[in-house]
C-alpha cells in the first residue's frame, strides 16, 4: 500500500523536498492536532518517527509528538481519503495555533484510481437531492395487506443506479421494518423449472429507518445492473413480527434501461 501511495505521489509531484508548496500546521509539543476529512480517511503517512497518529474516527486523524524534538524538526503529513490525497508541512512548536484542522478542497488533489468510484460523501450528496425532489415519476406500483409500495423514480449516474422507493400504510398499524432485501429472480417461476435467484447488497442506503407509521421513503444504490428480459428485479421488505407482512415490488429491465440521468451539483 505503501508503494502504492508513493507512486502517486511522484505522479502529482507532491514530494517532502516541496514543503514550502505546502499548507503549513503548526504543532506544540504539549497538545494534540485533530485533522477532520470531509470523507473517510484510508491511508496516512507520516515522514517524522518522533510524531505519532492513530484515527479514532474514520474521518478524523490526531497527531501529537512523541518526545521533545528540536525546534527545526519538522515533517510531512500525508492523507488520502476515497477520492483525495492532502499533505501538510508540519512545523514543531508555537503557541495559541488551532488544534483542528479542516481538510479544504484547496487543500487537495483528486485520486481518479479505476474502480473506487464515487465517496461515500458524494453517493449521500446525489441520495439526498434526490430525496428532496418530489417524485414525478410512479414506475412501479403493488398493493398487500394495506400496504402500497411504489418504485418512484430509477435514475442512473455514471456506473450507478439510485433507486427511489417508498410505501404508504393505510392501516392504523406501524410497520416495523425487519429486512429489505433485492434480487433478481425469473419473470416467470414453472412447477417443474429451477428458480434461479440472485441476492444483490447495495453501494449504499440513504435512511436506515426501522419503522414507519404512515409513508416510508428511502434511495438505494447499486452498481449497474444488466438483466435478461426473462429476469426481473424484486424489491422486498418484510415486517418483525411473526405474522408479518411482505411487500414485493417488481423492478422490469425496462425501467433500468429508462433511468433518467442525475447531475452532480
Amino acid at each position: 500500500m505503501k508503494n502504492l501511495m508513493f507512486a502517486f505521489l511522484l505522479l502529482l509531484g507532491l514530494s517532502v523536498n516541496a514543503q514550502g508548496n505546502l499548507p503549513t500546521v503548526y504543532l506544540p509539543e504539549d497538545l494534540t492536532v485533530h485533522f477532520i476529512s470531509p470523507e473517510p480517511i484510508q491511508y496516512v503517512d507520516i515522514s517524522s518517527k518522533h510524531i505519532t497518529g492513530d484515527l479514532p474516527l474514520k474521518n478524523l486523524l490526531r497527531i501529537r509528538c512523541k518526545d521533545t524534538l528540536a525546534a527545526d524538526d519538522d515533517a510531512v503529513i500525508t492523507i488520502t481519503g476515497e477520492k483525495f490525497i492532502a499533505q501538510y508541512h508540519i512545523i514543531i512548536g508555537g503557541t495559541n495555533v488551532p488544534t483542528e484542522i479542516e481538510i479544504k478542497p484547496e487543500d487537495c488533489r483528486p485520486l481518479d484510481i479505476a474502480g473506487i468510484g464515487l465517496s461515500v460523501n458524494q453517493l449521500k450528496a446525489l441520495c439526498l437531492n434526490i430525496a428532496a425532489q418530489k417524485p414525478a415519476k410512479r414506475r412501479e406500483r403493488v398493493n398487500a395487506f394495506g400496504i402500497t409500495g411504489i418504485v418512484n423514480h430509477v435514475y442512473s449516474f455514471g456506473d450507478y443506479l439510485f433507486l427511489d422507493i417508498g410505501y404508504e400504510n393505510h392501516t392504523n398499524l406501524p410497520y416495523d421494518i425487519d429486512a429489505l432485501r433485492f434480487k433478481i429472480d425469473d419473470k416467470k417461476v414453472t412447477k417443474a423449472s429451477n428458480v434461479q435467484s440472485l441476492e444483490l447488497k447495495p453501494e449504499y442506503v440513504l435512511f436506515n429507518q426501522p419503522s414507519f407509521t404512515k409513508y416510508y421513503r428511502n434511495i438505494l444504490v447499486f452498481k449497474k445492473l444488466t438483466y435478461p428480459g426473462n429476469k426481473v428485479l424484486h424489491i422486498e421488505i418484510s415486517e418483525k413480527q411473526v405474522s408479518g407482512r411482505v411487500i414485493i415490488l417488481a423492478v422490469s429491465y425496462k425501467d433500468i434501461l429508462g433511468a433518467d440521468l442525475l447531475t452532480m451539483h
